[in-house]
């Protein structure tokens, strides 16, 4: 039953991915915030947005009601937005995204160095890795496979295609793909803001999340950079992409102590525009 469901999603997602290269970018981009704020609570639960909201317990611009629908409004933008991926590789859509920060990438190029970057589920996110590829760095990025069997073979080879063409598998055989490339001198692109089973809890917000240790085990063992990246919607359909300065970090500092400064570090990133990254998760789950 659950691949009959499966596959009539992934024929309902190729309609409207249809739909969305013929109508244009920005009208795609509008249309899926209509179809995410509206159809969104079916498959993303508004009540846990703003459970996970009051958990933060931080001050919000605009009540949690407002925030969840906006929330889930960026979800749908990131979905429209997706067939247009091709398009930002090729910079076809290059007006729409600007980037602060390109220069600490071409240090990395001049010096040599391999870096570990850290980012969480803001926006259209897959357009940090792209461009990170795009500025000449050897990537590998880790993603986690959609359950949706069907689906998750398209969205494998567009991220293969157009996002980094190394991509590692979230998982135990994972975690050797990423110190094998890190050995080769690739640099790693990974997301730090989901719960995992694998991990130490630490504090996020005001309570304790169980965390990936992976940066903070990376940074010690490999010499490795670790440099935060965020990216921003703006005006709807734009984007600016922020690459931080390397951020140092002693290495007389436990793998706890690590994990939970970044944890600090995601924070400040969420803080800037709360609506514009994924509430959905249940981050606090024991």
């Amino acid at each position: 039953m659950k691949k009959i469901v499966y596959f009539l999603e992934f024929i309902l997602i190729k309609i409207l991915f249809i739909i969305f290269q013929l109508i244009g970018y920005r009208l795609s981009s509008n249309l899926g915030f209509f179809i995410g704020r509206v159809i969104g609570p079916i498959f993303r639960s508004k009540k846990l947005i703003i459970q996970n909201l009051k958990k933060a317990n931080i001050k919000l611009p605009n009540n949690p009601s407002k925030i969840a629908s906006n929330v889930l409004g960026n979800y749908g933008r990131i979905f429209a937005e997706y067939v247009y991926l091709k398009k930002f590789r090729n910079n076809e859509l290059k007006k729409y995204l600007s980037i602060d920060g390109l220069e600490n990438l071409e240090n990395l190029k001049k010096h040599n160095k391999k870096a570990v970057f850290i980012s969480g589920h803001f926006n259209n996110f897959e357009l940090m890795a792209m461009e990170i590829e795009k500025a000449g760095i050897d990537l590998a990025a880790i993603y986690r496979p959609l359950n949706n069997i069907y689906l998750n073979k398209t969205m494998e080879r567009i991220r293969r295609e157009y996002i980094c063409k190394n991509q590692i598998k979230k998982g135990r055989a994972g975690s050797r793909e990423i110190i094998k490339n890190l050995i080769e001198g690739k640099s790693i692109a990974l997301m730090i803001d989901q719960r995992v089973r694998e991990g130490e809890k630490v504090k996020f917000f005001n309570d304790l999340a169980t965390t990936t240790t992976i940066p903070a085990q990376l940074v010690k063992k490999y010499n490795c950079e670790l440099i935060p990246i965020y990216i921003e919607r703006k005006k709807s359909n734009y984007f600016k992409i922020y690459i931080s300065k390397p951020i140092k970090v002693s290495k007389t500092k436990s793998i706890s102590e690590i994990t939970e400064f970044l944890n600090d570090v995601l924070e400040k990133m969420i803080l800037k525009n709360v609506d514009q990254w994924i509430w959905t998760h249940d981050r606090w789950k024991s």
